[in-house]
């Protein structure tokens, strides 16, 4: 079946991923190449610093879409929320962009602050039946020496390991943080966090890390089953 991307930055001139049409085909040639079948992209919705209006969104996703080769990832849509006034706004009135035609959105924190009451912000997310997915846990300084933490905020979400830290490539203390959560069993998923070809690189040695040191078994549980199960309404054990 192949592998689920819960997270790139495909869609063109929108945040600080693909520039144009033709980057973006690129970087959807590297995905097919490292063995994706479905591709969810995911545009930054930040209300400090990238916001695209959500019809400017839709109407990038159709033009990539319609130009995507027959070889290339299916595209679905879907978006990453920073955890700002927007994302409350948005939660209020149930208007969350999440991945679509599903009950799970992604999210993220600002890296050196865990915002007050987001446990409790959580636990009631999943007891509305939804999915909430914590984009890069492995770059969030509350978590890397906190496993208590970590086994709070991860029994209400899905933890989603960026590929290129499990690599190497984003840092030394995001690498062994990357790899801490993986290895503890407390990861729920990786993904590309793909915004230009090379990120697709980075990726497959975090997979290239993750088969030397875990298995091909935890290869497919990871970049399959568990977004699979995501999508489906589910949080993986």
């Amino acid at each position: 079946m192949g592998f689920v991307d819960l997270h790139s930055h495909v869609l063109f001139g929108l945040d600080d991923g693909a520039p144009d049409q033709k980057t973006a085909l690129a970087m959807l040639d590297a995905l097919a190449a490292l063995g994706v079948t479905e591709q969810y992209a995911t545009p930054h919705q930040k209300a400090s610093q990238y916001l695209p209006a959500w019809d400017a969104v839709e109407g990038t996703f159709a033009a990539l879409s319609a130009a995507r080769a027959s070889h290339h990832p299916a595209l679905r849509l879907a978006a990453e929320n920073m955890w700002d006034g927007v994302f409350f706004e948005r939660s209020v009135a149930d208007t969350i962009p999440g991945y679509a035609d599903t009950r799970a959105f992604l999210i993220e924190l600002p890296p050196a602050l865990v915002p007050p009451g987001l446990a409790e912000r959580l636990f009631t997310f999943r007891r509305a039946g939804k999915v909430p997915v914590l984009a890069h846990p492995e770059r969030y300084q509350a978590l890397w020496d906190n496993d208590d933490l970590a086994r709070t905020l991860r029994s209400n979400c899905a933890f989603q390991i960026d590929l290129g830290a499990v690599g190497g490539f984003h840092g030394k203390r995001e690498t062994k943080a990357a790899r801490h959560l993986l290895e503890s069993g407390l990861a729920t998923c990786v993904a590309t966090d793909a915004h230009q070809v090379g990120d697709v690189q980075q990726a497959a040695a975090g997979l290239a890390w993750i088969k030397k040191k875990l298995g091909s078994a935890a290869i497919d549980r990871l970049f399959d089953h568990a977004p699979r199960a995501i999508l489906a309404g589910n949080l993986p054990d």
